[in-house]
C-alpha cells in the first residue's frame, strides 16, 4: 500500500525524523485559512501517489493567503499522470541550503535491504542512476543485525557531506532504516532531504508498505481516516460574507441581506457547536476572500457559546492583514461575557438579526459610494 506524503511524514516524524509544519486541505478556501494562520509564505503540494508532480505543476508557492487560494484552486482537480488531485498539503516554505536523497528498499536480486543515498536530492533517482551512477551510494544490510548507527554515519561520509553534518545525516539514515523494519515497508524514501538553518528536514516522503502486513499495523490504517471538514463554505456572487452557526440560521441571514438590498458573497455554516478555533478559521476564510467588502456574522448561541465566538472574532481581526468591516449579531449562551469581550475590543454588535443585516448592507453600500 502506498501512502500519501502527508501521512508518510506523520509516520516519519513520529519516529524522530524532522518535518515542516503542514496541514491537509480539501478545498481552496481552507488553504486561505491555513496560510493566514501560519503567517508565512507556503508551499502548496498536490497529494498524489505518483511521481513527477513538480514537473506537472503540482507543487507551487504562495506569499499571501489570497495567493494561496488561487494556487490551491488551480491545483485541485488537475490530473497528474491520470491521477486526480483531491487534496493538498500546505507547508511552510523552507529556506533550502542544499538537498540530499536517501531511501531504503528491497534489492530483489540480492534479497537484502538496500540503502541508497546521494548528495544530489530533488531529482528522479532513476535518471541520476543512468546519467551519473557514481553519485549514488548503495549499501546492503544484513536483516539479522539491521543497520548499526555507525553504518549510517559511514554512508553519510561516503556521499560527501561536510563533517559537521555527518552525525545528523547518519542519524536520519539510521531512523529511516528503523521505520523500514518496524512497518514491514517495501520502500521508504526522502527526496529531497533538505538542509535548512534549523538542520536536516524531510522535504518529501515516500512510504510503501507490504499489503499482507497491514494487519500488524492498525496505527497506519487509522491514519488513512480523515476528519470531516469543520465548516461548510460556498462562494456566491455578492460582496457581503454571511457566516452563521447552523445551515438554517446562515440561510436566514442571507435572506435578510437580500431583503435589505444586499448580495451575499458566501454561505459559511460553522455548525451548531462551533469553538473559538472554528470561528477563527471561518473568519480567516472570508477576510482573505477578495470580493468580500463586509462580514455579517450571525450567531444565536446554544451549544455554541457567545464568549467563544467573541474571542475567535478578536483573534481573527488582530491577525488579519486585510481590514474588512464586520457586523455581528451575537446573542444566546454566555452572551453577556461575549458582548463584554467585543466591547473591550471596540467591536460593535447587535442582538437583533434584522438590525445587524440592515447595518451590514448600509455599511457595504457606503464603501461602494
Amino acid at each position: 500500500m502506498k501512502f500519501f506524503e502527508n501521512v508518510a511524514k506523520k509516520i516519519f516524524n513520529k519516529n524522530g525524523i524532522p518535518i515542516l509544519e503542514g496541514h491537509v486541505v480539501w478545498v481552496a478556501e481552507d488553504a486561505t485559512a491555513i496560510a493566514s494562520e501560519m503567517g508565512v509564505p507556503v508551499a502548496i503540494k498536490a497529494q498524489v501517489l505518483t511521481g513527477g508532480r513538480g514537473k506537472a505543476g503540482g507543487i507551487k508557492f504562495a506569499d499571501t493567503p489570497g495567493e494561496a487560494y488561487s494556487v490551491a484552486d488551480e491545483i485541485l482537480g488537475m490530473k497528474i499522470k491520470d491521477e486526480s488531485v483531491k487534496h493538498l498539503l500546505i507547508e511552510e516554505k523552507a529556506n533550502i541550503l542544499s538537498e540530499f536523497y536517501v531511501s531504503v528498499s528491497v534489492d530483489r536480486a540480492s534479497k537484502l535491504p538496500i540503502i541508497m543515498a546521494s548528495a544530489e536530492g530533488g531529482v528522479e533517482i532513476e535518471n541520476l542512476a543512468i546519467s551519473n551512477p557514481e553519485k549514488i551510494i548503495k549499501y546492503h544490510t544484513d536483516p539479522a543485525t539491521g543497520l548499526l548507527p555507525y553504518e549510517g554515519r559511514e554512508i553519510a561520509r561516503k556521499i560527501g557531506v561536510e563533517s559537521s553534518l555527518i552525525s545528523e545525516m547518519g542519524g536520519i539514515i539510521w531512523k529511516l532504516y528503523q521505520i523500514f523494519e518496524k512497518y514491514d515497508a517495501e520502500t521508504v524514501e526522502i527526496n529531497p532531504l533538505i538542509l535548512t538553518e534549523e538542520g536536516l528536514i524531510a522535504g518529501d516522503a515516500k512510504f510503501v508498505v507490504e499489503n499482507d502486513s497491514l494487519f500488524r499495523h492498525q496505527d497506519l490504517v487509522d491514519l488513512l481516516h480523515y476528519k470531516k471538514r469543520s465548516v461548510d463554505f460556498v462562494k456566491l456572487d455578492g460582496d457581503i460574507a454571511v457566516i452563521g452557526n447552523g445551515a438554517g440560521l446562515t440561510l436566514t441571514g442571507m435572506d435578510m441581506i437580500k431583503l435589505n438590498g444586499g448580495e451575499p458573497a458566501t454561505f459559511l455554516d460553522i455548525g451548531g457547536g462551533a469553538s473559538e478555533d472554528i470561528i477563527l478559521k471561518a473568519l480567516n476564510m472570508v477576510l482573505n476572500y477578495e470580493p468580500v467588502k463586509v462580514v455579517f456574522l450571525n450567531v444565536l448561541g446554544g451549544i455554541t457559546k457567545a464568549d467563544d465566538v467573541a474571542r475567535g472574532v478578536v483573534k481573527a481581526l488582530e491577525k488579519s492583514k486585510r481590514k474588512v468591516p464586520i457586523v455581528i449579531r451575537l446573542t444566546g449562551t454566555n452572551e453577556e461575557e461575549g458582548q463584554r469581550i467585543l466591547e473591550e475590543a471596540g467591536i460593535p454588535y447587535e442582538v437583533s438579526m434584522e438590525k445587524a443585516a440592515k447595518r451590514a448592507v448600509e455599511l457595504c453600500n457606503s464603501l461602494k459610494a
